[in-house]
């Protein structure tokens, strides 16, 4: 097919759409973060370089080819953290591929583990709440989280209702940061997380609800995030925070989540 002086096929065009694509997600990625406008410059900077490449002024093609390679690698530093998200939302699409029956009898005996102690979890939350300490409480999903886990003070502790208390109260050393639950168990407290940023997180959050987040976005884990000011529930998922969860409703939507194949939290 011939379009103008171009002769055009249809690897072309399935070739500029992959790319069409490949560069809208990688702008979602990075949208409105200072990444972004890194991101349009360097854009703009190579779509440059092909217009002075193709009309063949070969001085100014040689030193625009050398900042680019350069670019290149001063790009991987400057969007570590959007590379890392990438690399996480593929990760998450591809890493559930066993056999179905034998997926589903695993799964179901994890999640047994996992229900059993969701109303002590929820029982401790509701403490929390009325004494308006403020909490912010991890529970594993899939996702590995021994690299924060790594952050805090180590426990290993069984889950109970009067731990966790007793951990986010005011007077207790472990009471910033977080507290991660695997499979159960109390495995660390006071531990770092990472804090969520961009324009679609409103300037009106607080830390523990920028931690929230932020660890939603890197893992499939549910965070539960307590308001030491209103004493309010909420929970974020894949980077999506649920404000103001009766305490009627949290164990119910913790376990549709925590059972479900989908990474969403249940309406």
């Amino acid at each position: 097919m011939n379009v103008g002086f171009l002769n055009v096929n249809w690897a072309d065009i399935l070739d500029v759409f992959l790319v069409s694509v490949l560069l809208y997600q990688v702008y979602t990625l990075v949208r409105g973060s200072i990444a972004s406008r890194v991101f349009l410059g360097y854009l703009f900077v190579y779509v440059f370089y092909l217009v002075v490449k193709g009309l063949g002024l070969g001085l100014l093609t040689a030193i625009l080819q050398y900042f680019m390679g350069v670019g290149a690698v001063a790009l991987i530093v400057i969007f570590q953290q959007e590379i890392r998200r990438f690399l996480l939302i593929i990760g998450k699409s591809t890493i559930h591929t066993n056999n179905g029956f034998l997926k589903k009898i695993l799964r179901n005996s994890i999640l047994d583990v996992k229900a059993k102690n969701l109303k002590e979890i929820v029982d401790a939350s509701k403490t929390i709440a009325a004494n308006f300490t403020g909490a912010l409480i991890v529970v594993n999903k899939r996702d590995d989280l021994s690299k924060f886990i790594e952050t805090g003070e180590l426990l290993d502790a069984k889950m109970s209702k009067p731990l966790l208390v007793s951990l986010f109260n005011q007077y207790s050393e472990l009471h910033d940061g977080a507290i991660v639950i695997v499979d159960g168990r109390i495995k660390a407290a006071r531990c770092v997380l990472p804090v969520a940023d961009g324009v679609d997180v409103p300037s009106s959050l607080g830390f523990r609800h920028r931690a929230a987040m932020g660890m939603s976005e890197a893992t499939d884990a549910v965070v539960i995030v307590i308001s030491e000011q209103t004493g309010r529930i909420s929970v974020a998922v894949e980077g999506e925070l649920h404000g103001n969860i009766p305490i009627n409703e949290l164990q119910g939507r913790l376990e549709e989540y925590l059972a479900s194949d989908v990474q969403r939290m249940p309406k």
